[in-house]
């Protein structure tokens, strides 16, 4: 067992969030946008808000190991109602908002799940349309708008009031739910939805999600206080795991209005590190492009002579080498007469970004870097939890995924199915290298190999 893994022992992500909250009282912990702009809570903040919401969920009757089902897109509610749900010994089921109600009364059902939290009302409206055909769903809360007629919904504020109210019924209940949970229990079921067949289920552990932050912790260049802008979508868990690593390593974890202000946002919290699939970079590599050949000639020829001197600067990089002082000072004078706008664009702080979900294209990778932004791919499935490999800020090769992170094993047999297995578990098998879920053998969940 790896160093990084013995450390675990009694790991939870409960746990992990309120060590955070202790330790960082006073850091800023969530950005979000308000029309006055950015308002930032503290960590001492954001643990009231779960204090407040982690007790409201007993006070209706949350029991350890029951499901919530959580459908909304990426905010801040999400991740606050993520950690209570963990903190009183529940399961969190996430949905993506895109889903259908077909797809929700498939995965409600599946997972059991017997509370519900939507974002707002018209995915308020796709569920009660199935309502009917989801018969152990006792509760729905919503976070936008209020409580309504429905005597089963409750509105986000009513929830947080329940627990404010309950504090002290229920303060040494939640004490002790947090204190009981172990890192075998499950944390959460993500439903993914392969090449065929309904979406199914992967089981993962909190000790999974340990063993995972733990690695990251390890190769990803990240400081407590660190800026991230979260944009990706929770439900699916490279999202997910972008918003516990907030927790885990003290970040700042600014949220995203939206895809449409994806650009503004990015300028106005200035990022150090970005979290992104391939489109979003392959759509900047497209506009860029698109600007340059709608430049002046001088203007195309100044930006290809840039791009010459970045692309000889970055094969140094890749292979280790100190740059020429005349190749530095034509970097720097290309920084200057090209690249800063780009930079700017990006907030003009960012360190590296991360790329994953699907391939890059090598040439993107290496377009971006000779303006000197470095994309690092990585590649994991949610079975695993999700990742299984990563580049690293000193030894990265466009158009790879990296090396193995800490605490996991592969190999490839000879048919080229990747085989891994992770800290917990041994010799689990997981998705065929080509492609498409394996059979589950064991049911109607696949188990996360983290």
């Amino acid at each position: 067992m790896s160093t990084h893994v013995a450390r675990l022992a009694g790991g939870t992500l409960a746990a992990t969030f309120w060590s955070r909250v202790e330790r960082s009282p006073d850091a800023p912990a969530q950005r979000i946008k308000r029309d006055d702009g950015w308002e930032t809570s503290t960590w001492s903040e954001v643990g009231t808000r779960v204090r407040e919401l982690a007790l409201g969920l007993l006070a209706l009757g949350l029991r350890p190991g029951e499901a919530v089902a959580l459908l909304s897109r990426s905010r801040a509610e999400w991740v606050q109602v993520d950690f209570a749900i963990f903190s009183v010994g529940a399961i969190t089921v996430p949905i993506y908002p895109s889903y259908t109600a077909e797809q929700v009364v498939h995965i409600v059902n599946d997972s059991e799940a017997r509370l519900m939290v939507v974002e707002d009302p018209p995915q308020l409206a796709k569920v009660l349309g199935v309502r009917g055909r989801m018969p152990g769903l006792s509760r729905i809360v919503m976070i936008d708008a209020g409580q309504g007629h429905d005597p089963t919904l409750l509105g986000w504020d009513g929830l947080v009031r329940l627990g404010r109210d309950q504090a002290g019924t229920f303060g040494p209940v939640l004490a002790e739910r947090v204190a009981g949970i172990r890192p075998e229990d499950i944390a959460t079921i993500v439903y993914t939805s392969g090449t065929t067949g309904p979406p199914k289920g992967v089981v993962q552990t909190h000790r999974n999600h340990m063993a995972m932050l733990e690695a990251m912790a390890e190769v990803a260049p990240v400081q407590p206080g660190d800026v991230h802008l979260v944009f990706l979508p929770l439900a699916h868990s490279f999202g997910r795991l972008e918003a516990f690593m907030g927790v885990h390593l003290g970040l700042t974890t600014a949220f995203a209005e939206s895809l449409d202000q994806l650009a503004d946002n990015i300028r106005d919290v200035r990022p150090h590190f970005l979290l992104a699939v391939p489109r979003v970079y392959e759509k900047l590599h497209a506009r860029i492009r698109a600007e340059v050949r709608a430049g002046s000639a001088l203007r195309r020829a100044v930006f290809a002579w840039a791009m010459s001197v970045g692309r000889r600067i970055s094969r140094r990089q890749i292979v280790g080498e100190r740059l020429p002082r005349l190749l530095a000072a034509a970097g720097a004078l290309a920084h200057r007469l090209v690249f800063a706008r780009l930079h700017a664009s990006l907030g003009g702080r960012l360190r590296f970004a991360v790329s994953g979900g699907a391939a890059l294209s090598p040439e993107i990778a290496a377009f971006f870097h000779a303006a000197g932004i470095l994309i690092l791919e990585g590649y994991g499935l949610t079975e695993s939890c999700p990742v299984l490999t990563f580049n690293r800020i000193d030894a990265f090769k466009f158009g790879s995924v990296g090396r193995p992170v800490p605490g996991v094993e592969l190999r490839v047999a000879e048919d080229g199915e990747i085989l891994a297995r992770g800290p917990e578990h041994r010799g689990a098998r997981l998705l065929e290298a080509a492609g498409g879920d394996r059979p589950d053998l064991r049911g109607r969940r696949l188990a996360a190999d983290g």
